[in-house]
């Protein structure tokens, strides 16, 4: 920013003319440019917009909100969640190996989303006599 405001010309000389090119470099950086930090290079603005935002819902119930955390999804294309101070890992699919996800979970019943685009990766009741949550899908590539 400093750099911009310094490259502007001509300098501005009152408060207005100073927050107009504050607003200037502001959607640039936010909404137009490219940041090489996160995935696809998107922009922060769209990052922002597609991530899930904490809002009431009406079908939580008061004694159990439930809980978003994220994780990123491992080599072996699983992510972990603590249940009751267990363990468990939960089966995503290798194609997702290190892909930002969020989990969102209420009770047993967790949902997987992509962290960027906002899709439902996997839905599932959790199963708590079992560590590993298979994800269903016959194992080897898909022939």
């Amino acid at each position: 920013m400093k750099k911009h405001l310094a490259a502007a010309s001509p300098q501005p000389v009152d408060l207005a003319e100073l927050q107009a090119l504050i607003d200037t470099f502001t959607s640039e950086y936010n909404q137009r440019r490219p940041h090489r930090s996160l995935p696809h290079h998107a922009t922060p603005a769209a990052v922002y917009t597609t991530r899930p935002k904490a809002a009431p819902d009406t079908e939580l119930q008061a004694t159990d909100p439930g809980r978003i955390r994220t994780d990123i999804v491992d080599k072996a294309g699983s992510v972990t969640l603590r249940h009751n101070g267990k363990l468990h890992h939960i089966g995503v699919g290798r194609t997702y190996e290190r892909t930002r996800v969020v989990l969102i979970v209420h009770g047993l019943d967790i949902r997987i989303v992509h962290a960027i685009s906002g899709e439902l990766i996997r839905r599932l009741a959790l199963d708590p006599t079992r560590d590993y949550q298979p994800t269903g899908k016959p194992k080897g590539p898909t022939r």
